[in-house]
């Protein structure tokens, strides 16, 4: 853990309550050379409504928080090689297979998905994983 880890997990803590979810609000902050190159947050694709769920169910097509930072900065022209990913929630297996075919080296969150095989398969890959707890 770096002395930074904690302020950009406060961040994407932050940052996340931009998401119009309900049920759980996640948001991300990918970080090259200690500058935000990308944040994302869980959501509506751009042009939808921002409504994330029917009753209590999430709608099929509501982007995680990971996917819309690395599809931010991959529109900004920026790469996302190398860079250190904060999300507020560990990645699903979707989030991981992108967050290594987007070279990121590294993922720090803060809360636990419900399952881990998206850790699982970050490790695999040689991606550093780490967990910090933020106020």
């Amino acid at each position: 853990m770096n002395k930074f880890d904690e302020k950009y997990i406060r961040m994407a803590k932050i940052w996340a309550t931009n998401s119009y979810c309900k049920r759980r609000q996640v948001g991300a902050l990918l970080v090259k050379d200690k500058m935000i190159i990308s944040d994302g947050y869980n959501g509506t694709p751009s042009g939808f409504e921002n409504e994330c769920e029917d009753g209590n169910v999430t709608k099929p097509y509501v982007l995680h928080a990971e996917a819309n930072a690395i599809s931010k900065v991959a529109k900004s022209g920026n790469s996302s090689e190398g860079a250190t990913l904060y999300v507020t929630a560990s990645p699903c297996i979707e989030c991981s297979k992108l967050i290594i075919q987007a070279g990121i080296k590294r993922v720090v969150y803060s809360e636990e998905y419900r399952l881990d095989d998206g850790i699982q398969l970050l490790r695999r890959a040689g991606v550093e994983v780490e967990k910090v707890d933020a106020e």
